[in-house]
């Protein structure tokens, strides 16, 4: 499926690996942004270090306090804005590849709020750490997806019904999700309404690291799985034609999907328009016909770590919930995509 585009084939024993050369091209420059981008938010701060002694700190060589400030308070939260942003990306990537639709991304169709409130349930009667909050999120996503799907399904599921029914399951969650913070203690629900304005503020490696694990797993399993995902964008028919069970292929992308916004709206809430945007800017600067996930990922990162960074330095002392800085931008580019789509409508 490389359409007339230059590709590039290696090959090792059994292996076989095709690369578009154009998407080759585009990440590398963004995977250099994205890094330059980490490396400053490493350096700033209310105590500032050299860019020097940030990688003297990887290589443990930089001064106590500096490796102390690198190392154990800053690079949980980029490392965290890094993957996460991946892991976002990529959902984005999955659904609007199945809905062949620009809107139909996580936080649109209503998976994000069910993710939501499944943790937010954890959050609220049981006060549970990390793994319990992740068990909530994953279970309110996969049920929403789940009663969406159904609700969606007739005689397959098509793009567009997905999205309307989906809508409107988020917005009765989000009322449900309202509910439940305003019957909760004072305390807890002041702990909830922040954390649900997605929030990478005071992550810890405690919180990171299971998460970054989590995310790479299902990250690699939707990797395999990305062929069938691009054999779908054909349609069910083309796609059975050439050995792809329809149905059970998209299941399992809707799980994989699920899975990584659960594993990051369990640490960080809901972390609105990362999904929404980056398949489609990566999309237009490698100009493939299709969704691919390895450009929306790296996308996905360097939208949310450069969000992040904002959210830091804009007003600092005071630093803001990166999902404040994420839906303003988010905010702009859905309007313009609206008002793309009207037009060509």
């Amino acid at each position: 499926m490389d359409f007339g585009r230059p590709t590039l084939l290696l090959r090792n024993g059994f292996l076989s690996l095709r690369f578009d050369v154009r998407s080759v091209l585009v990440c590398i420059p963004l995977l250099v942004a994205t890094l330059g981008v980490a490396v400053v938010s490493l350096a700033t701060g209310d105590y500032d270090v050299t860019v020097q002694q940030v990688l003297q700190a990887f290589t443990g060589e930089a001064p106590g306090l500096a490796r102390t400030i690198v190392m154990d308070w800053r690079l949980p939260r980029v490392l965290s804005a890094l993957v996460f942003g991946a892991a976002l990306g990529m959902s984005g990537g999955i659904f609007q590849s199945m809905t062949r639709n620009p809107l139909g991304s996580p936080d649109i169709i209503g998976f994000n709020t069910g993710a939501y409130t499944g943790a937010l349930i954890v959050m609220l009667t049981l006060g549970s750490g990390y793994l319990g909050i992740a068990a909530g999120a994953l279970a309110g996503g996969i049920l929403t997806a789940l009663a969406v799907y159904l609700l969606a399904f007739r005689r397959g599921s098509q793009g567009f019904r997905l999205i309307i029914v989906g809508i409107g399951i988020s917005a009765m969650l989000a009322a449900f999700n309202h509910w439940l913070i305003l019957q909760a203690e004072l305390e807890a629900a002041l702990a909830a309404a922040v954390w649900g304005a997605g929030s990478l503020n005071g992550i810890t490696w405690e919180q990171a690291a299971p998460a970054a694990v989590v995310v790479v797993v299902v990250a690699l399993a939707t990797l395999a799985a990305a062929r069938r995902m691009q054999l779908l964008e054909m349609g069910d028919d083309a796609a059975r034609a050439l050995g792809v069970r329809a149905e059970p292929t998209r299941l399992l992308l809707v799980i994989l999907g699920v899975a990584l916004t659960a594993a990051v709206t369990a640490v960080a809430g809901p972390i609105a328009f990362v999904a929404l945007a980056a398949p489609q800017l990566a999309r237009r600067l490698t100009r493939s016909p299709g969704i691919t996930l390895v450009p929306a990922a790296l996308m996905g990162a360097f939208l949310l770590v450069a969000s992040d960074l904002a959210a830091q330095r804009l007003f600092a002392p005071i630093q803001l919930p990166v999902g404040v800085v994420t839906v303003c931008i988010g905010g702009i580019y859905l309007v313009w995509l609206l008002a793309r789509e009207a037009r060509k409508s």
